[in-house]
Formats: C-alpha cells, structure tokens, sequence
C-alpha cells in the first residue's frame, strides 16, 4: 500500500526514492500511487486555508461595489493553464464581467499546441505584459507557480505591486520568490511528485482546488450566492434557465409559474425576487445599491418595509 500521509518535504522538482522503478510497477501500483499523490495535494490544502481567507477577504474589500477592478491571473506552463481555466468559469456561473478578468500566461495559450516552455524564463516579457495591463489598486493579481520561481510570473506580480494591486502567490514550496513577491502567500507544499517534476500532478490539483476556493469563496462575499444558490448563473441553456426559475421560486416562496414570469418582467435572479416581494424597478435599483449587490441584505430591507 502506498502511505498518503504528508509531503515527504522535498521540493516538487526531486525524484522520490520510493518511487524508483515505477516503470517496472504493474499497472495497479502505479494507479495507486498516482492516487495517493492526489490526496496527499489535496490534504495539503488544509493548513494554507487561514491564509487563503485572508487572501479572500483582501480580495472582496478591493473588488466590491462600486469599485471596477479586475480579477487578474498570470501564471506559465501548465500552472498558466489551470489558472486560464478557473478565470474563464467566473462568467458563466457568477456573472463577473469578461471586462473584469485578465489572465497573463507566459507565451499565450495554444489548445493544441500546449503552453511554450520557455516564455516560463521571460521576466521582461512578464514585466512588459502587467505593464500594459494597466494595473491599478482596486485589481486583485493572483501568481500560480508550483516552484515559486517561474521568473514570468514573478515579474507580473512584482509589477502590480509597483501599481499598487493587491498581489496573491499560490506555490507548492515553502520560501520561494514569488511567495516573497507578493502581499499574500498561499503556500500548498506537496513535495516530491511520483514522477519527479511533472508538477501537473500533485502540485497541479492543489492549485486547482485552492483557485477554486478562492474564486468561489470571493463571488460569495461579493453577493453572487444567496444561501448555496448560484443567483448569478448566466441562462445560457435550458437546464439553467429551468435553475434560475426554481432559484427564484424558492427564495420568493412562489410557484414556478410566479417565478418564470417574474424573471420574464425584471431580467435577472436578483431583481425578481426584489420584485416579488412588492419593490417597484426604481426600488430595486436603489435597494442593490444600498446593499452592496447582496441580495439577502437588499431582500431584508425590503421585508421589514411598512405595508
């Protein structure tokens, strides 16, 4: 049986012993070990989930109504692809504006091709790219990095923090450059991968699951989820158009038929339920924006008006 327990502290770069002769491993063995990598990077989440919130809550202070800063990722090589992929889910389940993303990945991303290896070296390159971004103070950087030393990367975080934007580091080695670079360190150290470097494995799992958790947990804090409702998932087919209709009857408390044509008359999740609870569209308009965009605080208000 492989042992899953904790990194065993060597950098994602070294060849683990016990992983020796895994060529010669019957195909059950290797599984097993791929496996256990995986639950080893997703235990190592754990300790690093402080620094996250603070990272998160950093995050919504800057982002918040009625600030129009971005969301912006950068990352190289297969880091650069898991960071492009958790930036192009916001839109479609949360609604965050396309204008409000960013993702700098060292020499661009080619679906067929796979990221260039060496545009992972370009400080310059990453420097002239944050540059251009326009960065201000109300934009949240997030850096992914398995070693930290991606110099590309570095350089888009180091810029930002020249602009004043709040920067994040998401490594997978404890001292590492792009940690120190940046405001905020989320440090996921996986140790050494079953194959020595391919840090698409256990190093690639753990900043996938710490990107969603922090992507998911700032559209929370910015109001885009009423208990665990996606209140902003875009209708762009019918099984979500079906979702926004039974979201709104269940927090309106009205049959779909109530909520189908509510949403019909007012265009969005939010605004129905507003709607349904006797706002006028001028209320509602002035009720989000008291609020925040939050619904739940929007919705009180208006329940606790004066009939």
């Amino acid at each position: 049986m492989i042992p899953i327990g904790d990194s065993d502290g060597r950098s994602t770069e070294e060849a683990a012993a016990r992983f020796q002769r895994l060529d010669s491993w019957p195909t059950g063995g290797v599984l097993e070990a791929l496996w256990a990598g995986q639950i080893r990077a997703v235990a190592a989440c754990l300790p690093a989930l402080p620094a996250l919130a603070r990272a998160v809550d950093g995050a919504v202070e800057r982002l918040a109504a009625p600030s129009t800063g971005r969301l912006v990722y950068a990352g190289a090589g297969s880091s650069g692809m898991i960071a492009a992929l958790d930036a192009g889910d916001l839109g479609p389940t949360f609604n965050w504006p396309e204008h409000r993303t960013l993702v700098i990945v060292a020499g661009g991303i080619d679906l067929e091709r796979g990221p260039d290896p060496a545009a992972e070296d370009d400080a310059a390159g990453g420097r002239a790219r944050a540059a251009g971004a326009g960065l201000s103070p109300g934009d949240v950087v997030l850096g992914v990095s398995a070693s930290g030393g991606s110099a590309h990367v570095v350089a888009v975080i180091e810029e930002a923090r020249r602009c004043g934007a709040m920067t994040v580091a998401v490594v997978n080695r404890t001292d590492s450059a792009l940690g120190r670079a940046a405001d905020h360190a989320v440090v996921v150290p996986t140790g050494a991968e079953v194959i020595a470097g391919s840090t698409r494995l256990a190093a690639g799992t753990a900043q996938k699951l710490v990107l969603n958790l922090f992507s998911t947990a700032v559209m929370v804090g910015l109001g885009a989820v009423y208990d665990n409702l996606m209140i902003e998932v875009r209708p762009g087919n019918a099984k979500l158009r079906q979702r926004r209709t039974a979201i709104v009857a269940s927090i309106a408390g009205v049959d779909p038929a109530l909520a189908a044509d509510a949403l019909a008359r007012h265009g969005d999740v939010k605004r129905a339920v507003l709607g349904l609870a006797g706002l006028s569209d001028p209320e509602i308009d002035a009720a989000l924006t008291a609020a925040g965009g939050k619904l739940r605080v929007a919705l009180a208000s208006a329940r606790s008006r004066p009939r």
